[in-house]
């Protein structure tokens, strides 16, 4: 197989190469949020919260009980199409460089070649990174970012500040100390938010400025963990419990939200992927002569949403 040759990918073959590998399993772990994928359009989540207050007094006959509570969003989908674009002697570096250094796991039977799988390597990831940007700080007003192609987690907060707790810093608190934001964020978050700490789903979300920070707080306290993680690294962090992820979005220019400290469960912050209900989805990729230059495109709908509103704490600079 040459480098020229076209290559489609339709069907199954678009979920299972090109967005499974980067949002389920351990990927989806390391993003901390609720993925979902082809989901019936339109794409509805439905939340139950258990029944209070279940016991009954012994008699026969039945009393009733109380009904399970049902919280149901529909997620806002948007069609998106990703395209990139290399001159064909910068493609060929790239693609070789990643067969030299494949550890030969492969993503599916399709052709055998290392070629392909280099290839395919290469824009799933440009497209796991275009989607994890923008379900952050995608905004299609254009205010927040210019991620534009559908609504992130941080336009929702921002539409949304009257039902979640949050705390503007202004420019003489930004940056602050980790330690004492993470703390703030969890005084301040709701009675319904803070009842969910036992089930384990709660997590931090913050900034990179905030998460090193955070690092350099630990490492100075001199005990022999601390020690620990200076050797071998910070593969996850926790405060009081709650694990502490960075979310990495300095490279995006008009990016408003640069120091922040989310607080929620994981199971409120979704994701939806729907790579089957268009009939254009594809993937493709192939070399334009007259340009010179190896292309690659893909159509899939997606959204992001915050479920309940009520279940979110945050400090973030003004934008």
């Amino acid at each position: 197989m040459l480098i020229e040759n076209p290559k489609t990918y339709k069907g199954t073959e678009v979920e299972n190469i090109f967005f499974r590998p980067s949002f389920c399993g351990k990927s989806a772990d390391e993003l901390g949020i609720r993925v979902i994928y082809n989901m019936p359009m339109p794409t509805t989540v439905q939340v139950w919260s258990r029944p209070e207050n279940v016991l009954q007094p012994f008699e026969s006959g039945w009393s009733g009980g109380i009904n399970a509570n049902k919280m149901q969003k529909t997620i806002d989908m948007h069609k998106v199409k990703a395209e990139t674009r290399f001159s064909a002697e910068d493609y060929f570096s790239m693609i070789f460089e990643k067969i030299i250094a494949s550890d030969a796991v492969g993503f599916g039977d399709l052709t055998g070649t290392e070629l392909e799988k280099a290839e395919t390597e290469l824009f799933r990831q440009a497209i796991a990174e275009g989607v994890r940007s923008t379900m952050w700080i995608g905004d299609t007003k254009g205010e927040i970012s210019s991620l534009t192609t559908f609504n992130g987690f941080f336009r929702h907060i921002v539409d949304g500040g009257n039902k979640i707790a949050h705390t503007l810093l202004t420019d003489d608190e930004a940056p602050v100390a980790a330690i004492d934001t993470l703390q703030r964020s969890w005084i301040q978050a709701s009675d319904e938010l803070k009842a969910l700490r036992s089930e384990g789903e709660l997590v931090y979300f913050v900034s990179s400025d905030l998460y090193n920070a955070y690092i350099e707080e630990l490492d100075q306290k001199g005990v022999d963990s601390a020690y620990n993680d200076v050797i071998n690294g910070h593969a996850t962090l926790y405060y009081h419990g709650i694990p502490v992820i960075e979310v990495a979005l300095g490279n995006y220019d008009k990016n408003q939200f640069t120091t922040f400290c989310l607080l929620t469960d994981r199971r409120n912050m979704v994701l939806a992927l729907n790579t089957s209900d268009m009939p254009e989805n594809e993937v493709r990729m192939w070399y334009n002569p007259d340009e010179m230059e190896n292309r690659q495109r893909a159509v899939f709908l997606a959204g992001a949403d915050i479920i309940d509103q009520r279940l979110i704490s945050v400090i973030y600079s003004n934008y």
